[in-house]
């Protein structure tokens, strides 16, 4: 039988929030301001929209964020999303590939010009998609007489919800190819294994983590997206009317209550994809480990 200390005993009955505390006071000025910031910057926000939340019974709570138009927003902010991030899977590895793999002309410009979209102001995005998909632009002139329509609908949405995320594939992806050995698929080869074989049993396994993370996180960033979505949708309820923009709606209608519970569940959609983003790059580096 093992007999705890008295020091192990007294430790076991100090409450958990007397013992963060003696933590923080005993710890280096770095940690401090590192959780002082993380609280006026993050910690309060989140407690601030949870407890305006709150002040709405939570039969009403339920009944807003159930709603027809709510549904009807979450369908189209995550299912547009989720097949903008599925897109950017197949492309943004790609590129990366081309990126990593191949030398050509211009190769330079390319390869900083798929950081566009972390510079580029949203409003300035969807403001210039909607004018190249549109009826008269160089794109949406094209499908025009095909009575398909870009702008304005939720393809549109979709495609700006690909523009915004498409950096994060490629920048998760590119690091993990460049880590590559080329000598194993140089082995591979030499065994007599295609190169699609090789593609798919040695080149696919470690690289198969990164694409999931970049997939996660372009699907987060699309979820989110308000400045573009909102210029190249027509932001019609119940056809291509997304979250973000309804939680404005209700804002401009003096709602706050309203647009708070649609941003809770959003917030609380959104904790659950940074926690399996963070399992993914822990999958990821217990593969890399082996």
């Amino acid at each position: 039988m093992t007999v705890s200390s008295p020091r192990q005993q007294l430790d076991s009955q100090t409450p958990a929030w007397k013992k963060f505390l003696n933590v923080f006071t005993q710890s280096t000025w770095a940690w401090r301001v590192t959780v002082g910031y993380l609280t006026v910057s993050l910690f309060l926000p989140m407690v601030a929209i949870f407890q305006k939340s709150s002040t709405e019974p939570l039969d009403n709570f339920w009944k807003i964020a159930t709603s027809e138009m709510a549904l009807s927003a979450y369908d189209v902010t995550f299912n547009t999303a989720l097949i903008a991030a599925l897109i950017n899977g197949v492309f943004g590895t790609l590129l990366a590939w081309v990126l990593v793999r191949y030398d050509f002309p211009l190769k330079k410009i390319i390869d900083a010009s798929v950081d566009l979209p972390f510079a580029l102001p949203t409003a300035v995005a969807g403001l210039t998609l909607a004018t190249v998909y549109s009826e008269n632009g160089w794109i949406g002139s094209i499908f025009a007489p095909f009575g398909i329509k870009i702008s304005f609908t939720r393809v549109g949405v979709g495609i700006a919800m690909i523009f915004i995320s498409f950096s994060f594939i490629v920048r998760t992806v590119q690091p993990v190819l460049l880590e590559l050995d080329k000598d194993t698929e140089e082995a591979a080869w030499s065994l007599g294994a295609s190169q699609f074989t090789t593609f798919i049993k040695v080149i696919l396994p470690p690289l198969f983590p990164a694409i999931l993370t970049g997939v996660a996180l372009g699907f987060a960033r699309a979820v989110g997206e308000f400045g573009s979505t909102v210029i190249i949708s027509s932001n019609t309820p119940f056809v291509d009317l997304i979250a973000p923009v309804l939680i404005f709606q209700r804002l401009e209608q003096y709602d706050y209550s309203g647009a708070t519970v649609i941003g809770v569940v959003l917030l609380l959609i959104s904790l659950f994809l940074l926690l399996a983003i963070n399992l993914l790059q822990a999958w990821g580096r217990r593969y890399d480990s082996k």
